[in-house]
């Protein structure tokens, strides 16, 4: 069990040289667009013309608010690229070391205090602490159903 331990030890530590190794990253999509002007008599109108362009647009999302900006084919539009890439690999290598420390997490074994006061001890304030946490859950969403109450019947 120990060697098994130590296995998910070491593969956690290369996990946090490789994302030490990522570099800069970024969220967002690169989209390439085509697009019809304005002119009725210009090429763009042609049942076969795919329109003006292509143009590269990157879109993220950011605490609920996107942005976008037009980027400029060659170097910029590299740098974004690389980017993002970096952040797909950033998301692989994270995902990874979630599931390695969940194993370490459940190859350990629970430490049982021997001593009756220490154990005591730590159930009152467990039980203080996980009260506290869902009476505040509680409270909150019974507050949220009984105001959802009142404003149907109005």
């Amino acid at each position: 069990m120990t060697e098994h331990l130590e296995n998910l030890y070491l593969k956690k530590k290369e996990l946090f040289k490789k994302l030490s190794k990522i570099g800069d990253f970024r969220t967002g999509t690169i989209s390439v667009n085509y697009r019809k002007c304005g002119k009725k008599n210009c090429v763009c109108h042609n049942k076969n013309h795919p329109g003006h362009g292509p143009r590269y647009l990157w879109s993220t999302t950011i605490k609920g608010k996107s942005y976008s900006k037009h980027l400029k084919f060659g170097p910029e539009l590299q740098k974004y690229e690389e980017e993002i890439q970096n952040y797909r690999h950033f998301l692989e290598l994270s995902t990874e070391l979630v599931a390695i420390n969940e194993q370490i997490c459940n190859a350990k074994p629970v430490v049982d205090s021997r001593d009756e006061h220490e154990r005591e001890k730590l159930k009152k304030k467990l039980q203080k602490y996980l009260s506290r946490k869902y009476k505040e859950k509680f409270i909150t969403s019974s507050v949220c159903s009984g105001l959802k109450g009142k404003n149907k019947g109005q």
